[in-house]
């Protein structure tokens, strides 16, 4: 037996290893594993009133933490029969359109990038390719003011509450985002032409499935009460377990989910491919240009997707800003009821996000969190499984295996600290 390692998968968030283990040149099996042991979060939060659980549950990530805190304040809203306001559901859309472009920017310029150019890590890059290093470095950080300015912090911001928010953005703040945006949107419109110009590798094309939330009024957008499928249905984020069917593999520490017995994905390709004909401006003429069959079977156009949504969420958030700042601060909404239960679905930058209460007497009685990477983990396996069999069938060099698998696992943007390192290559 022959064992080709990567001990630790770079340039992603968490802790995990791919095993590929090989009969010959046969395939016999390729395992994503998640070395993070649980942390319990659905446990702990239990017994605890709704408010104490928003600040809790968004410590599971720092990257997609509002995310987190939006899906929980709209599962803990129905639950509750709050009705927000208008501009707090505003305000919510701003805050989102923000943490996009700053998980996007890092993801795509700094994660995913060096592998099709050739460079181990972005700092590699700096000589050849200064300008979109400081182009990734300037969206990143435009993107954490606006999670700042809209919930408090650049991390874990306490200010998104039930019922709307604990202080709602200033004019003179939402004046400087929205100015801020026009000027960055040439950086956005670059990480599109150049993502678009990249050679995309076959080895790990298959037809796929894809999940994403209905956002209202057939428009483009991260949140919704339904679940689009790329099979033509449509499903209420109600019934999330049917979708997600969550089961436990001996491999790893989080959990794994299929529907009808498939494997499926979510995340920015999933958008564009339920709702990419709904993108207005730039954006929209850019996904017409590049937007081909490939997508609906190829993983690795996901870095795309990813770019071509920062531009919208860029584009978007002047209106969104004027909209806030021309409203005056509504109350806070208070509960109607005090047992209930409601879920909660957004889209994190990784994908679908379930947040699902069960509340009795105004503490919490159940807690139910399913994360974009906990999904898309099936979907990440067969298509290392099918890269593997492929190259390897070619006689391609380990090195460049080993390569190939971590492209496509970058290419999922995987969050494994949400889910619950990464390639060994096993030779029999």
């Amino acid at each position: 037996m022959r064992e080709l390692n990567v001990e630790a998968l770079a340039r992603v968030e968490g802790d995990g290893g791919i095993t590929v283990t090989l009969d010959g040149k046969k395939v016999k099996s390729v395992t994503l594993d998640i070395h993070e042991g649980p942390r319990l979060i659905e446990q702990l939060v239990k017994g605890m009133t709704p408010a104490d659980d928003l600040n809790v549950i968004p410590r599971i990530c720092a990257i997609c933490t509002l995310s987190h805190r939006y899906s929980a304040i709209r599962g803990l809203e129905k639950a509750l029969g709050i009705t927000p306001p208008e501009k707090a559901q505003l305000t919510r859309e701003l805050m989102m359109l923000g943490e996009n472009v700053e998980s996007n920017s890092l993801h795509t310029f700094l994660l995913a990038l060096p592998d099709f150019l050739g460079y181990p890590s972005a700092i590699a890059m700096l000589n050849d390719y200064a300008d979109d290093v400081k182009r990734a470095l300037r969206l990143k950080k435009y993107g954490n003011h606006v999670m700042a300015v809209t919930s408090g912090r650049i991390v874990h911001g306490e200010n998104p509450v039930l019922g709307g928010f604990g202080k709602y953005p200033a004019r003179k703040a939402l004046e400087e985002i929205k100015l801020k945006a026009h000027e960055l949107v040439p950086d956005a419109v670059r990480a599109v032409e150049l993502f678009a110009s990249l050679e995309y590798p076959t080895y790990s094309e298959a037809d796929m499935m894809f999940m994403s939330v209905n956002a209202p009024k057939k428009s483009f957008g991260f949140a919704g009460d339904n679940i689009l499928i790329s099979n033509g249905k449509e499903v209420s984020a109600e019934d999330y377990k049917k979708l997600t069917n969550e089961r436990v593999v001996t491999h790893s520490f989080a959990k794994r989910s299929l529907y009808q017995d498939g494997t499926f994905t979510v995340g920015a390709n999933a958008r564009m491919v339920n709702m990419g004909k709904r993108l207005d401006g730039q954006a929209a003429d850019l996904f017409k240009e590049h937007y081909n069959d490939r997508w609906l079977k190829n993983p690795l156009y996901n870095n795309l997707a990813q770019a071509i949504e920062m531009l919208w969420s860029l584009e978007h958030i002047p209106d969104a800003a004027d909209q806030v700042a021309s409203m005056e601060d509504p109350a806070t909404a208070e509960p109607t009821r005090q047992t209930g239960s409601g879920t909660g679905a957004v889209e994190a930058p990784r994908g679908t996000l379930y947040h699902h209460y069960e509340i009795k007497d105004g503490l919490i009685d159940v807690a139910d969190i399913i994360t974009p990477t906990a999904q898309n983990l099936d979907d990440i396996e067969r298509h290392m499984k099918l890269t593997a069999e492929r190259m390897l069938s070619e006689g391609k060099k380990d090195d460049e295996v080993r390569l190939h698998l971590e492209m496509v696992a970058r290419a999922y943007d995987p969050c494994i600290s949400c889910a619950t390192h990464l390639v060994t290559l096993k030779r029999i």
